[in-house]
């Protein structure tokens, strides 16, 4: 499937020298992908893609986490 591929692309993608703009496009990137992917997730109840949209999330928090920056303690 095409929507895998891309879910696997943007899990190996890096993290590195993204500017601020680079990462709220990831985050939406991210977003997408997850929500296609619940649609079929909906109809076959894979665990498998359970699994990988469990994946893209924790990528796609670690993106957010940048945006918002380190807060101060």
């Amino acid at each position: 499937m095409e929507l895998i591929q891309q879910a696997e692309a943007y899990e190996n993608m890096t993290m590195s020298h993204m500017s601020t703009s680079d990462r709220v496009a990831a985050s939406r990137e991210g977003k997408r992908i997850v929500l296609a992917i619940n649609e079929i997730y909906k109809k076959t109840k894979d665990s498998s893609l359970m699994d990988l949209m469990k994946r893209i999330t924790i990528k796609k928090k670690k993106i957010e986490k940048r945006i918002k920056g380190r807060l101060a303690a």
